[in-house]
């Protein structure tokens, strides 16, 4: 025979029932509440009960010592153990499903062919491109975690069936609460509820100026309301205006979040939004990811022309060190043209070739050309590897 629950089990199985995480379903047509057993018992483990007190010892000192208090409760009925029962598809939605699959897949690959046929060359160089960095992004993926790339997952629906044996174990076991206490929230709330009724009906003998103070409120709080739903016909009346006048090209709304699922200070923000739906719209779009594709090319055929450069340099420098030997021989072979050359400026510079030249100027000329003869006899008989 099972006695009456003591104030501590009453206490222990209250604070699990409001603090370990439960979910709701149905179960013999009815609406309960269940919970996992491995959390219920990390629950309790995280209580005040797991802590020793001075002079005293911890209620919760293991896991299996949890399972056993648990076990305790479940035979006092403050809980029952449950089975999962998945439920099974029918054949027809099976194959409704597949059908479904391979239509979408159809359609898909007929978008792509039409995209492919109806864009120019560069557009499918890109793409090349694009595919082979997504196969080795994808091939790096698989190195990574193996498998096959996960479907989305669906929630399978299952169904919960008292189980044969009542016994506390833990793990992924399935528990339905039936031990259903008052939350001290709950309380409280009814009973200001309670308090504001009485309130209400006892109106007439409030004093004056509280009933002046509430009717003020009142009329303030109805004002507020009705000036929210003129706002909400006159927006929607300035966005039929605008519509209709552009031929439907500019989406124009005051205060889009007014009449929105979002708190009290964001209905009010932002104050307009504006929106152009036209054809010059879907041309910039397009001007737009044709000018990121030619900044794109034009990275790549910078970056080539640059190794070029580099290398036509490095080639040029490797003949100017090959030329440096030669040049050498070359300068002391035409020191006398160069000599050649400078007189014939400097005689035309100075307009002097048909003046008459005395006796003394050509002897000097003579004697300069003797010396410069034999200069180029004393070059030509050094050996060559003097010259170099």
């Amino acid at each position: 025979e099972v006695g009456e629950p003591f104030k501590e089990e009453k206490a222990v199985a209250k604070y699990l029932r409001f603090n370990c995480p439960t979910k709701s379903t149905n179960m013999m047509g009815h609406r309960v509440d269940y919970f996992i057993a491995s959390k219920a018992v990390d629950c309790l483990l995280d209580s005040k009960w797991a802590k020793a007190k001075k002079g005293e010892e911890a209620l919760f000192t293991t896991r299996e010592s949890v399972v056993d208090y648990c076990n305790r409760l479940l035979k006092k009925q403050f809980f029952h153990r449950a089975l999962k029962v998945m439920k099974m598809k029918p054949d027809k939605d099976i194959k409704k499903e597949k059908e479904k699959g391979k239509a979408e897949s159809g359609k898909e690959e007929e978008k792509k062919s039409k995209k492919e046929s109806g864009k120019d060359e560069k557009t499918k160089k890109e793409k090349e491109k694009e595919k082979k960095k997504d196969g080795e992004k994808e091939e790096c993926k698989k190195d990574d975690t193996p498998g096959t790339p996960k479907k989305k997952e669906t929630k399978r629906k299952f169904k919960l069936e008292p189980h044969e044996d009542q016994v506390f174990l833990d793990g992924n076991e399935v528990y339905v609460w039936i031990y259903d206490p008052v939350h001290f929230k709950t309380f409280a709330m009814g009973l200001v509820l309670v308090i504001a009724v009485i309130a209400a009906t006892l109106f007439p003998l409030w004093p004056a100026e509280m009933r002046v103070g509430v009717y003020y409120l009142s009329v303030g709080a109805g004002c507020f309301v009705a000036s929210i739903l003129l706002l909400a016909v006159a927006r929607c009346i300035l966005f039929l205006i605008i519509w209709l006048i552009t031929g439907g090209r500019h989406h124009f709304w005051f205060l889009p979040n007014l009449t929105a699922d979002v708190g009290f200070i964001d209905s009010f923000r932002p104050l307009y939004t504006h929106e152009y739906k036209g054809p010059k719209a879907d041309l910039k779009k397009e001007e737009k990811s044709e000018s990121k594709k030619q900044q794109k090319y034009d990275s790549e055929e910078k970056s080539d022309s640059e190794k070029k450069e580099e290398e036509d340099g490095k080639t040029e420098a490797t003949r100017n060190s090959g030329t440096d030997g030669s040049g050498g021989e070359r300068h002391s072979d035409t020191d006398s043209d160069r000599r050649e050359d400078d007189r014939s400026q400097h005689s035309s510079g100075n307009g002097n070739d048909f003046e008459m030249i005395t006796k003394e100027e050509l002897e000097q000329q003579t004697d300069e050309g003797d010396c410069e003869e034999e200069e180029e006899e004393d070059t030509e008989s050094r050996p060559s590897h003097e010259k170099s």
